[in-house]
């Protein structure tokens, strides 16, 4: 049996002409001979359009991390990190230690949340906390926004919907181990549409909502 062709849509930011094209043909005529031209193709024509109100840095090069499953629609590499989008980070005094994590609007630097300190915490519970606070709050804003974390391991928590630390319950932690219960319910129960992206640091500098204590 023949394989039904696919059709697209070219999104073209910068050319002869810009707007949505519904063939290659039509797209090439825009582009061909104009020095810096901007384009890419999509698999409906909603996506199109939407890319075309947005940048076109925030669309090319995107390679998928195909190891990330459940709520994670797409953890993504990209040559630049998507302005519209917020991030989180967390930072530790010492493992375990003093805790505290927050959400940072990625184009403003605006403070989206702030909680902490906690005792005898991790980081990488930090970073777990953070992630689903920022997709509660992202969902209780109704924004379908992406949303940055620099740490992979975060990112295999939440798309297992399971923070998988050893760290040991006490007194002073029972607050911290009763977020991680809570946050772990909340991915569970609520389905996720937006996509949770890997910052990368090598290539763009410290996360927005980094602490600066490096």
């Amino acid at each position: 049996m023949a394989r039904k062709k696919e059709n697209k849509f070219y999104t073209v930011w910068k050319g002869h002409t810009t707007g949505v094209f519904k063939t290659w043909a039509e797209c090439q005529l825009q582009i061909k001979n104009f020095k810096g031209c901007e384009y890419k193709s999509f698999s409906n024509e909603e996506k199109a359009h939407e890319a075309l109100r947005g940048e076109y840095k925030d669309y090319v090069n995107i390679i998928p991390i195909a190891d990330f499953k459940g709520p994670v629609k797409n953890a993504l590499i990209s040559d630049y990190p998507v302005s519209s989008s917020i991030a989180v980070d967390a930072a530790s005094s010492g493992n375990p230690g003093t805790m505290e994590y927050r959400g940072v609007d990625v184009k403003t630097k605006k403070v989206l949340f702030h909680k902490g300190p906690f005792k005898e915490a991790t980081n990488n519970i930090g970073e777990f906390l953070a992630l689903v606070h920022g997709l509660a709050f992202l969902k209780q804003q109704g924004r379908s926004c992406d949303i940055y974390s620099d740490s992979r391991t975060a990112i295999k928590w939440v798309s297992k919907k399971k923070c998988n630390t050893s760290l040991t319950l006490t007194k002073n932690n029972q607050n911290v181990f009763e977020l991680i219960s809570k946050a772990e319910k909340w991915l569970k129960k609520n389905s996720v549409s937006n996509r949770i992206l890997k910052w990368e640091t090598k290539k763009w500098g410290e996360v927005p909502a980094d602490f600066g204590r490096k």
